[in-house]
């Protein structure tokens, strides 16, 4: 599995379902299956086949969440460097065509994107392009709605 970047809160909030999927989750599935049980015959008992896959969809969320944070890269935002733009910095930038247009994103790992409360991916295309520039550079982007000329107005938290 690839590495992914999260912020600390974003690691505190996938450990913390992390252990409820272990903790409570389990047990309620488990009394979900019990009662199913005593239902009686097993072959042909709805109750009990959608207990074991409710209990299977749990069991894969648990892998999925422990494989996520094994390879997770914390974005240590004391550590980031904001002359160039990196994952956790926030940029603004100004559409060079348009001068009306501006846009302000923070850059986040692809697990954390939220293009509507202005987060975004350092994979997606505005992202990949802006990474590692300077206030001032500008960047030509090919998106889906087209190509984008950005300059990058000024890096920060």
């Amino acid at each position: 599995m690839a590495e992914t970047w999260l912020t600390p809160e974003e690691i505190a909030k996938r450990e913390e379902r992390l252990e409820f999927l272990k903790t409570t989750r389990r047990l309620e599935i488990a009394e979900q299956l019990k009662i199913a049980r005593a239902f009686g015959d097993l072959s042909e008992n709805a109750e009990y086949d959608a207990a074991k896959n409710e209990q299977a969809k749990n069991e894969y969320d648990i892998v999925q969440l422990e494989n996520e944070l094994k390879n997770a890269k914390v974005i240590d935002e004391t550590a980031i460097d904001y002359t160039t733009v990196g994952v956790g910095a926030t940029v603004k930038l100004n559409d060079v065509n348009d001068k009306a247009k501006k846009y302000t994103f923070q850059i986040v790992g692809s697990a954390e994107t939220d293009p509507t409360n202005g987060r975004i991916s350092n994979e997606s295309p505005i992202g990949k392009a802006v990474l590692g520039h300077k206030a001032g550079d500008v960047v030509e982007v090919v998106t889906p709605g087209g190509m984008l000329k950005l300059k990058v107005a000024s890096i920060g938290k």
